[in-house]
């Protein structure tokens, strides 16, 4: 579910970052330090000073493991792609700004659902769910921290997966569930699924990558979970940049001064002040397309039998 941390001040002009946590992940928890109990996204000192006329909200789903990967990987990752497109548009029409901007922050495997989702509102255009295509219309960039993007082998994914979960998820659970682990093979062939559908969207978008530069300590030993080659994949048009963080910090700040704080805040500044002017000509070219379906529709209904 949506939970709204900052209301914008002026409706005109604003725009929404949505933050989307990952594997046994929280919508609250993923977001805030454990020495301070900061969360960055809701501190008056921190991301709110900055983004004024900004609508921040985080993104809640139930991120254990098993609901997320397994043997019905592609269907779970599907369902809460589906449901965080439908929360976005029902939010969005009751607050009449199904245009507003959006900018997402995702963490790790939220990054996943994230592209599964705009992937999914892409390709609806038909006139029954049209509304749906509205979210990538909306969308102007995208912080990805941490999250797995490199497609090229099920091994890096099975992998990365497996060091997420020996990082994120209580050993006990590990344990417990016998068929884990012969389901990470399928999982990660859903993960490089889900990054070749989004690859020819990635042009519309203003991406940046981060990855994590300190290794998760892991009980008997230390690892990077995703590495920065998966991480942060060095492609045209996108930025990167590492944070002196381990994997489950590398998206909590203490404060103003904490390492990475500026990269990632002026990155969001400098989105949230372009994306206006994009997005509403965006807007233009889509309601154009739309209508140019539409009437393409009424026509061949006139010319059937």
């Amino acid at each position: 579910m949506l939970s709204i941390i900052q209301e914008c001040t002026k409706p005109t002009n604003a725009h929404s970052v949505v933050a989307v946590h990952g594997l046994n992940g929280d919508p609250f928890r993923t977001w805030t330090t454990e020495r301070s109990g900061k969360m960055w996204l809701k501190d008056p000192s921190l991301l709110p000073s900055h983004l004024k006329n900004s609508r921040i909200l985080t993104y809640g789903y139930d991120a254990i493991v098993t609901a997320v990967l397994g043997k019905t990987s592609s269907d779970r990752i599907l369902q809460h792609a589906h449901t965080l497109i439908a929360e976005l548009v029902a939010d969005r029409q009751l607050e009449d700004a199904m245009q507003r901007p959006i900018i997402f922050i995702c963490h790790s495997l939220g990054g996943i659902i994230v592209k599964r989702a705009l992937a999914l509102s892409a390709s609806r255009t038909s006139k029954l769910v049209q509304h749906v295509h509205s979210i990538y219309v909306s969308t102007f960039g995208i912080l990805f921290m941490g999250t797995p993007h490199d497609g090229s082998s099920k091994a890096k994914f099975a992998s990365a997966t497996r060091r997420m979960i020996g990082a994120l998820v209580p050993s006990k659970v590990v344990d417990t569930e016998g068929q884990l682990l012969n389901a990470l093979q399928e999982g990660s062939e859903v993960l490089q699924n889900i990054t070749d559908l989004f690859v020819p969207l990635m042009k519309n978008f203003h991406i940046f990558f981060f990855w994590e530069q300190q290794k998760t300590n892991m009980g008997v030993t230390q690892d990077y979970i995703v590495e920065e080659s998966s991480a942060a994949p060095i492609m045209d048009n996108t930025e990167r940049a590492g944070l002196p963080y381990d994997h489950v910090n590398m998206c909590r700040f203490e404060g103003r001064t904490s390492p990475g704080y500026r990269v990632v805040v002026a990155a969001l500044i400098r989105y949230s002040n372009e994306a206006p002017e994009v997005v509403s000509g965006r807007w233009k070219h889509a309601i154009e397309m739309l209508k140019s379906k539409r009437s393409q529709e009424a026509d061949e209904l006139l010319r059937s039998p």
